[in-house]
């Protein structure tokens, strides 16, 4: 289970989701009183033809309540696996039954059905009561105490008369009042509640876990094929090809050495560019596979290197309290570099923000601009700088609606591994 930002909602909205959820908890208590029912008949042979649909429809109740802790309160809970399917061929309902039962999220969701109704349902009923209760005594209580002759107790206050009246009065507006406030709250640790419960097993996790590290192992080494493929076409097509045709010329300097020294001379001369040439090809070569600044500066002079190096006006915030993970930093850099391209090719906007940070073994880069918006999420260039990160377990967030602003947050887990060799911040 993990968390993000809330949502934001008024108090009586808020308040209206209490009931709801306190409400839907019986609809939860009869999907799991089916279940259970299945489960007794199975030695009758009847539960091995109801365990199948009463477990799907707690299924589908137990999704909407992670669908609804994800919109409503930001609490993000990891689904099971599906339902095993029904086999083909005779007997599939019975072996379907059989898979089911041996079904690790099968036996989360009947752990929930039973828990919701006696402890979340309670939980989310509190601010209802309490606002339920409030308008009662608001609105009853001061014309029924007359009525009584002797009064009437409200909460702990005895009305019998009109100071006490008054007090029952305020005491019910604040009970309202609380209920209101507290409706928020009350969300979130029922969303918390549900996740305990509701969470994949961890079987589930580990297995998903090394399924997306066999992934990022593929992504990386076809990143790397693709990046090796890379520097030798540009080898073969910019420096081989440059010191070749170098060698080819000194061939003929020699050959024109004893009878036209001028036209030697003049061949010479013309070696010395190509091998500048060829020195600078290798230069570019090398800066596409690990800039010198990155090597020896860190991470934050190497972005504020690209800062100085693009066309826009370009503002580094960097707090990096020392030297990152090698490959991490690579990572980082790389990923800045494709985020700053997209910028200057289609946001629009002069201006980019860059913002870099490490708090929590967390290395967090923040790229903003106030273009025109509209990036789209899937492109190549995004997808192949998510291949890029997700081997560290890292993230990438787009948040850029039409007319802007965009902002991407990347965050990769990582430890500062050395002190500081640059500075905190600055502008580029």
């Amino acid at each position: 289970m993990s968390r993000r930002r809330p949502g934001t909602g008024s108090l009586a909205a808020d308040l209206g989701r209490c009931q709801l959820l306190s409400l839907a908890a019986l609809a939860v208590s009869g999907a799991g009183g089916l279940v259970i029912g299945a489960l007794l008949l199975l030695p009758v042979g009847v539960g091995f033809l109801l365990l199948p649909p009463a477990a799907t429809a707690l299924r589908r109740m137990s999704d909407r309540y992670r669908g609804w802790a994800a919109h409503r309160t930001g609490t993000l809970i990891s689904p099971p696996r599906p339902l095993p399917p029904r086999p083909a061929g005779p007997g599939g309902r019975r072996r379907r039954a059989l898979a089911i039962l041996g079904d690790a999220g099968f036996w989360h969701d009947l752990r929930w059905a039973w828990a919701e109704p006696v402890t979340g349902a309670l939980i989310a009923a509190a601010p209802p009561a309490l606002v339920w209760y409030g308008l009662f005594g608001a609105a009853v209580q001061p014309f029924v105490w007359r009525l009584l002759g002797d009064g009437n107790w409200y909460a702990f206050v005895l009305v019998d008369s009109s100071a006490a009246m008054l007090a029952a009065l305020v005491l019910a507006l604040g009970f309202t009042a609380a209920g209101l406030r507290l409706a928020p709250l009350v969300l979130r640790l029922h969303a918390r509640w549900s996740g305990r419960l509701l969470t994949a097993p961890y079987t589930t996790e580990l297995v998903r876990r090394i399924e997306h590290l066999a992934g990022s192992r593929a992504d990386v080494l076809d990143i790397q094929a693709a990046e090796l493929r890379r520097i030798e076409r540009d080898l073969h097509d910019g420096a081989q090809a440059r010191l070749v045709a170098l060698g080819m010329t000194l061939d003929e300097a020699s050959r024109l050495l004893d009878h036209d020294p001028p036209a030697a001379r003049a061949l010479l001369q013309e070696v010395r560019a190509t091998s500048q040439r060829a020195l600078q090809d290798l230069r570019e070569l090398l800066h596409g596979v690990l800039p010198p600044v990155l090597a020896d500066r860190g991470l934050g002079d190497a972005v504020r290197s690209l800062a100085l190096d693009s066309h826009l006006d370009v503002h580094v915030d960097a707090a990096l309290p020392g030297r990152l993970p090698a490959p991490v930093e690579s990572a980082g850099y790389f990923a800045v570099a494709e985020l700053l391209a997209n910028a200057a090719k289609h946001s629009g906007s002069p201006e980019v923000r860059i913002s870099l940070s490490h708090t929590a073994g967390m290395l967090r880069v923040t790229v903003a601009d106030d273009g025109r918006g509209g990036a789209n999420a899937d492109g190549s260039g995004l997808r192949g700088l998510r291949r890029r990160i997700e081997p560290f377990d890292g993230t990438l967030v787009l948040h850029s609606p039409r007319g802007g602003p965009t902002t991407a947050t990347l965050e990769i887990p990582c430890a500062s591994s050395s002190p500081k060799t640059s500075s905190s911040s600055g502008t580029g």
